[in-house]
């Protein structure tokens, strides 16, 4: 695909200039790496990294029954959010499968942030407009906001490097507040997908590129450097967090997928409740595990999942080498039964046949030490 023909963050010549490797991804051009995969891979593990998460989806929804309304359209509890925090959630169809992963932000009592996958962000707007009607106001804003998450050990003493106020730099997990760096207002959330500590950066889509510039001149000395979607893919990989398109989609729901824990299926009434209430008392066929593959062997996305008898029983979702940890993982759906650690699986390329041997293991494979 020609790459010229894709729509452009605001800091794709920020890319283009630190000779990042372009891909099409979502409709954008997105740098895929600028050091390698595995260099920029550790950059976050052990000290702080650049991503840009611009081609994001960010809606507004506004009026006195904003939170209620979003509450009502997914499955975490939204109604005792305070202002400043933000929390993660999925968002159901009436058949109890995921339309989407979102974090929703309470910015007031009248006003509500929602970011969604880039993928989503047609969908994911269509589905509030449609649900919500007149009871609140929804407004797209992805284009007018950019998005720079800082990641790793060390994003907090950069941000105080570029003199932050020290309020975001005292931030909980999950709260965000405005603040200027280098003089541009932004948003600050302490929030990631990379099992790090940091932020994500919500800024003008003018003024990204000098915050970008300006934060990896100033980290040079604690070895910040910009980072791409391969090492945002195995980051989140070793941390469990769940990839749309890979681990969830329309053909799973959140219990499935090891997210019961955002589903409160107590809070009262939302969209996909009754068809999570009988999953619920029905009970799981399928778990999404993660396994350890035993051999030499890389498994990838995609692959069969095979048992004792050399059935197709279930799928990888998602597969790599792990960085951090020196083996080769992954995610899968398969049955209950195969499901708990120590479960011996196989796992298949179906194009070419090759199998390698895997264990399921406990997950998250990776927890950042507190």
């Amino acid at each position: 695909m020609d790459i010229s023909t894709l729509k452009k963050t605001p800091l794709y010549e920020e890319h283009l200039a630190l000779k990042a490797r372009m891909v099409p991804f979502t409709g954008y051009a997105m740098p895929v790496q600028y050091t390698g995969l595995v260099d920029e891979h550790h950059t976050v593990r052990k000290a702080v990294g650049l991503f840009d998460v611009s081609h994001m989806g960010e809606l507004i929804i506004e009026g006195p029954q904003a939170l209620a309304e979003v509450d009502r359209l997914v499955t975490n509890e939204m109604k005792n959010l305070l202002d400043g925090q933000s929390r993660y959630t999925v968002c159901c169809n009436e058949q109890g499968t995921a339309l989407d992963d979102l974090i929703i932000y309470r910015v007031s009592s009248t006003q509500v942030l929602v970011v969604c996958n880039a993928s989503n962000r047609e969908k994911i707007v269509g589905h509030f407009v449609r649900s919500i009607g007149d009871r609140a106001t929804v407004r797209d804003v992805s284009d007018e906001t950019a998005l720079i998450a800082v990641q790793g050990p060390r994003a907090m003493e950069l941000l105080q490097l570029a003199g932050v106020d020290p309020r975001v730099l005292e931030l909980p997990a999950f709260h965000f507040t405005d603040a200027p760096i280098f003089n541009i207002p932004c948003t600050f959330s302490r929030t990631g997908y990379t099992g790090e500590d940091g932020v994500e950066i919500f800024c003008p889509p003018a003024d990204a590129a000098r915050i970008w510039r300006g934060l990896l001149q100033l980290g040079e000395g604690i070895g910040a450097k910009a980072a791409g979607l391969g090492a945002r893919n195995t980051l989140r990989l070793e941390c469990k967090m769940a990839l749309y398109g890979n681990d969830i989609d329309e053909s799973t729901n959140p219990l499935e997928a090891g997210l019961a824990w955002t589903v409160k299926l107590d809070k009262g009434d939302f969209v996909g409740r009754d068809a999570l209430l009988a999953v619920k008392a029905k009970g799981l066929a399928r778990k999404l595990v993660g396994f350890e593959v035993t051999d030499r062997a890389i498994a990838r996305d995609h692959w069969d999942v095979l048992d004792a008898n050399g059935e197709k029983v279930g799928y990888v979702t998602s597969a790599s080498p792990a960085p951090t940890l020196g083996r080769n993982i992954g995610l899968a759906y398969v049955p209950e039964a195969l499901s708990a650690p120590g479960a011996t699986l196989t796992v298949r390329d179906p194009e070419r046949g090759r199998t390698a041997a895997a264990v399921v293991v406990k997950t998250p494979f990776y927890k950042r030490a507190k």
